[in-house]
């Protein structure tokens, strides 16, 4: 009979995970996998060791997303003004600078026309990136322009929220595009559109106060946070022990609040599902 041989790992005395801040981006946070940006890719931006779903650019989501070739950005020359001169540690238009550079984007939101397997739609896509994918003037414009698009060629509007919500620095400019955005909405259901949510991490203050749970359909990616307040508030000022998945996706399932909690990958067929749908009506 062979000998066992104890091929176990001694992990005594192992370096401790690294801080979140000093993490290389394409470390999983959950399994610590770590990934080239291509393998990234590949998967969609999901940990194939433990699934964990890192954040999504809103180009690499539309151009997974969208049919090759049928995507046509709309109102890109949409910028956010400087309404109050905010000036905190530093000047708000150089922060705007600051996310364009890095980003190469004009704000938190891509809107555009789109088909997804042949079906016809406008896209609503943001970007967590750009100042915390907050909402200012801009993202409250560029959304209501694409619920008028889908309204005036009577298609479905597919909006993928990612936000931590209101802009600070344009004050009540920013909440204002709450109301604004919900009007869009009305008008948009008014023209017999339909509204299709994809609610990704996190989602959080006046985005999800607003226009993120107002879908026909609301879906949620797995573990992705949809709450007006985070955990760690919430228990501060409630002073109470709070579950595990507050505020998650799956919690927000199982309360009645969404209509599924869809791994990505099946996203793309499950949209293109209810576009059939909707053409069929």
């Amino acid at each position: 009979m062979a000998e066992r041989i104890d091929v176990s790992i001694e992990t005594r005395g192992a370096a401790e995970p690294a801080p979140a801040g000093k993490r290389h981006p394409n470390t999983c946070p959950a399994c610590g996998s770590h990934y080239r940006e291509d393998e990234l890719r590949a998967a969609i931006w999901v940990c194939r060791q433990c699934g964990h779903h890192f954040a999504m650019r809103a180009r690499d989501r539309i151009a997974w997303l969208a049919d090759p070739g049928s995507f046509a950005e709309q109102a890109e020359d949409v910028r956010s003004a400087d309404p109050l001169g905010f000036f905190d540690s530093r000047a708000y238009t150089d922060r705007i600078a600051e996310a364009e550079m890095a980003t190469g984007l004009g704000d938190a939101i891509v809107v555009g026309s789109a088909a997804i397997d042949e079906s016809p739609c406008e896209l609503a896509v943001m970007d967590f990136a750009f100042i915390g994918g907050s909402m200012g003037g801009a993202v409250g414009e560029k959304f209501a322009r694409a619920c008028d698009a889908a309204a005036e060629h009577r298609v479905p509007l597919i909006s993928i929220p990612s936000s931590g919500g209101a802009r600070m620095q344009e004050g009540i400019l920013a909440l204002m595009q709450m109301p604004k955005t919900v009007v869009a909405i009305e008008e948009l259901h008014a023209a017999g559109s339909p509204l299709f949510t994809v609610i990704t991490h996190p989602t959080t203050g006046g985005v999800v106060a607003s226009f993120a749970m107002l879908g026909d359909i609301t879906v949620a990616e797995p573990g992705a946070l949809m709450s007006f307040a985070g955990p760690r508030v919430v228990s501060g000022i409630t002073k109470e022990h709070l579950p595990e998945d507050f505020g998650r996706a799956e919690s927000n399932f199982r309360l009645g609040h969404i209509d599924a909690v869809l791994p990505r990958a099946e996203l793309r067929p499950y949209l293109a599902r209810l576009l059939r749908l909707f053409r069929g009506a």
